[in-house]
């Protein structure tokens, strides 16, 4: 069994995932947009190039992805997806990528738990922790 993530966007998440790609070294494994499903499948015209289904790769642990279909995107609330990252350098240029244009809740920096760990939003909507684990924790 696995257990990943699937993120929704409000239209805009192959830039998302592009900026990731950039940002956080990802790897886009499979993008679909809706056009290319079943022709009776209902949608309206232009939201044919707005991603089905995506999935990519961090560091090796897999994320799944689409644009929420016409009307049932929601702002994610109670969630966050984790970065757990060994060097304290690398976590820090990670969260201010993910940061930039977003929203920060926790600035990045040592904690009596981390050698680093931050909270942001990104400029997509999505929460993010990114954590730089003690060697004992």
């Amino acid at each position: 069994m696995q257990v990943n993530p699937y993120l929704f966007y409000n239209g805009n998440c192959e830039e998302a995932l592009k900026y990731y790609q950039k940002a956080l070294g990802a790897q886009i494994e499979a993008m679909m947009p809706y056009g290319d499903g079943p022709a009776d499948m209902p949608m309206p015209p232009d939201w044919k190039t707005k991603i089905m289904h995506a999935r990519i790769t961090v560091d090796g642990e897999v994320l799944m992805a689409s644009d929420a279909t016409p009307g049932d995107y929601h702002q994610p609330q109670g969630i966050s997806v984790a970065l757990a990252v060994e060097d304290p350098a690398d976590a820090e240029r990670r969260f201010n990528a993910l940061a930039e244009g977003g929203t920060v809740r926790m600035p990045f920096g040592k904690t009596f738990f981390s050698n680093g760990f931050g909270m942001c939003v990104d400029k997509f909507g999505i929460p993010w922790m990114v954590n730089c684990p003690k060697e004992d924790m």
